[in-house]
């Protein structure tokens, strides 16, 4: 295997909405949107799903936006989100527990992506049960040196400790968390009296980061280098819903970045890209491609 893949690790999942199911998690959403820039057969999402019909109709809904996968089949259910959105389209979910997701195992085909990964993106919620956990990290472990490791935080519910915040934050190269987990993060780790600025300097040099991204909704977004910040406003737009627009961004600054776009560059990019995608419905919309020309 040759080709250097682009990678979204963890769950993969329905977003059960009021209006019906979209397919979603963040990991895929990372990889569809990073494939918009780079290219869909640069990308690919890995997890597991069960042996059920909508395993099957996964499968079938990522070949429908063009996106690679390398998903094992497990015997428990393909994981589902009940999601209920408020007046300003702001998403509450609940997360269903011991699903396929929660059991990706290490394989040869999951390994071998691993020793040819170009960067990666991973949360914490898909390491919430210890077998995909240890594939996480046994991944993380095995990818060439100059692998980019995003660490998207993605603090959700009760599903995240103390221990695997630090042990990903270890092994990541890029932060990626908003102001809310900014806070709980400060809390926990035992630095509540900083204020926002001082507590991302902090953790990019305490765990010797290349970058820290501080999404702060409405009031705009940061990224943080060692000497360097950069700050962008959030676009007033009409928002549809807001699932996925983390993802987007996530996937389109890392895009540009891999392209060789200034850091600056590529935040103003992933901002624009973001807000486009809270004017949709849905984790994955296609990006227009004036939007999609300024990251390749």
């Amino acid at each position: 295997m040759n080709k250097r893949y682009v990678v979204g690790l963890g769950e993969v999942l329905w977003d059960v909405l009021p209006e019906g199911k979209k397919l979603g998690g963040a990991p895929a959403n990372f990889a569809y949107h990073a494939g918009q820039f780079l290219g869909m057969d640069e990308t690919i999402a890995v997890s597991a799903l069960g042996n059920d019909k909508l395993a099957d109709e996964t499968i079938d809904a990522l070949k429908e936006h063009g996106l690679n996968d390398l998903l094992p089949r497990v015997p428990y259910p393909t994981g589902t989100v009940q999601v209920q959105l408020d007046e300003q389209g702001i998403p509450t979910y609940d997360i269903k527990e011991n699903v396929a997701w929660d059991n990706i195992p290490f394989d040869d085909d999951i390994a071998a992506i691993a020793r040819n990964c170009r960067a990666v993106c991973f949360g914490s919620l898909a390491q919430r049960n210890v077998v995909s956990r240890e594939t996480i990290q046994k991944f993380l472990d095995a990818t060439p040196d100059d692998c980019v490791k995003i660490f998207d935080i993605n603090l959700r519910q009760q599903f995240y400790t103390m221990e695997i915040i630090r042990e990903s934050l270890q092994r990541c190269n890029i932060l990626k968390i908003n102001d809310e987990e900014l806070v709980l993060i400060g809390r926990m780790f035992g630095y509540p009296g900083l204020d926002i600025e001082n507590k991302c300097w902090l953790i990019l040099g305490k765990y010797n980061l290349d970058m820290l991204v501080l999404t702060c909704g409405t009031n705009g977004s940061y990224v943080f280098t060692p000497g360097q910040k950069s700050f962008q406003e959030t676009p007033k737009v009409t928002v549809a819903d807001t699932v996925g627009a983390g993802d987007s961004f996530t996937g389109s600054f890392c895009a540009a970045i891999l392209n060789g776009k200034p850091m600056a560059e590529a935040h103003k990019l992933a901002v624009e890209v973001s807000a486009y995608v809270c004017t949709q419905n849905g984790a994955m919309p296609k990006l227009p491609d004036d939007l999609k020309s300024r990251g390749k």
